[in-house]
């Protein structure tokens, strides 16, 4: 987002003496400055707390008892609502909704609030909510990137790093790790932990948990390997990748019961990074996905190729009509 032409309020009155319709708060004298600067045709509470060099763009509002850090940026039209705190050098796009009360049927007389870390973009038409529960928060890590129509409901967790594709949709009580990646329209089923490194594709309907550093297909909604790009990207060494894939092989392929499975993790693995998955199973409340062991539906076996390394060779199904 440009600069803005670094005004002063606006007259009270028309070059013709008339009262001058504006949507420009009074703003308190702590919030002007040449630090600041608000757009003459934005709406901003003077009880708002702006930090330096914040700049605020035309028809967006900030309300009462929002906190703006340094640097950030608010774009036309876009809105920061009561209850919101944001730390610096944050991107807000162009009709995001920032702070608005939970889809609940049950509103609480005093929700909780939506804390925002540093760094974050979050693009046009973004909707992020403020905590159902008095006294608990909405929390966005730093670094995140929340594209155009991605959803994040009350009394979510999102960790550092991590990536909403447009119209990714996360349910209330969600948790995401660090840097996982969620694909265009995947959609995230309240209570579900979504473990860091994780990645899901575009149009996944998730009901379940997803492990930390799991590849999960979009269409089957089951797992289908690691994040190799994730893991080698978030700088996991040769020896942490080769003990996951361990992991791995005994989660999804030993065939051990839950209570077995989780006690063969613990007995196994007491450091690096496969560490992780036994107390992510033990917290979890909703199970968690499954590997796929055949193609997705849309492909079906055609072939052997005696010629390819694995010998078999899948073609998309045709569809009737």
């Amino acid at each position: 987002m440009g600069r803005f032409p670094q005004t002063r309020r606006p007259s009270a009155t028309t070059k013709s003496g008339h009262p001058r319709a504006t949507a420009v708060a009074d703003v308190a004298p702590a919030n002007e400055g040449p630090a600041v600067i608000i757009h003459p045709l934005a709406e901003v509470s003077p009880r708002a707390k702006l930090g330096v060099d914040v700049e605020i763009g035309p028809f967006a509002v900030v309300e009462d008892d929002v906190e703006i850090g340094d640097r950030c940026q608010i774009a036309a039209r876009a809105s920061v609502k009561s209850g919101t705190t944001m730390g610096c050098e944050n991107l807000i796009g162009e009709g995001a909704i920032v702070g608005g009360l939970p889809q609940h049927l049950h509103q609480p007389e005093n929700p909780g609030r939506l804390m925002i870390g540093d760094r974050n973009m979050i693009r046009e038409n973004v909707t992020l909510h403020r905590a159902f529960i008095p006294d608990q928060a909405t929390i966005i890590g730093n670094d995140c990137l929340l594209m155009v129509g991605s959803h994040i409901a009350h009394d979510c967790i999102i960790g550092n790093n991590v990536v909403l594709t447009n119209n990714a949709l996360l349910g209330g009580h969600v948790t995401v790790g660090d840097r996982a990646y969620l694909g265009g329209g995947a959609a995230v089923h309240q209570f579900c932990h979504i473990g860091r490194v994780a990645m899901i594709g575009g149009l996944a309907r998730l009901d379940q948990d997803v492990l930390p550093y799991m590849m999960v297909d979009g269409e089957s909604n089951r797992v289908v390997g690691l994040n190799r790009v994730g893991l080698r990207r978030a700088g996991a060494t040769p020896h942490e990748r080769t003990q996951i894939k361990e992991a791995y092989n005994l989660i999804y392929r030993s065939g051990f019961h839950f209570e077995q499975l989780i006690e063969a993790l613990e007995e196994q693995y007491d450091a690096g990074p496969a560490a992780e998955f036994a107390p992510f199973l033990r917290t979890g409340t909703r199970g968690y996905i499954r590997e796929r062991r055949d193609p997705p539906k849309s492909f079906r076996l055609v072939r052997e190729d005696p010629a390819a390394d694995s010998k078999l060779i899948v073609e998309p199904v045709k569809q009737a009509g």
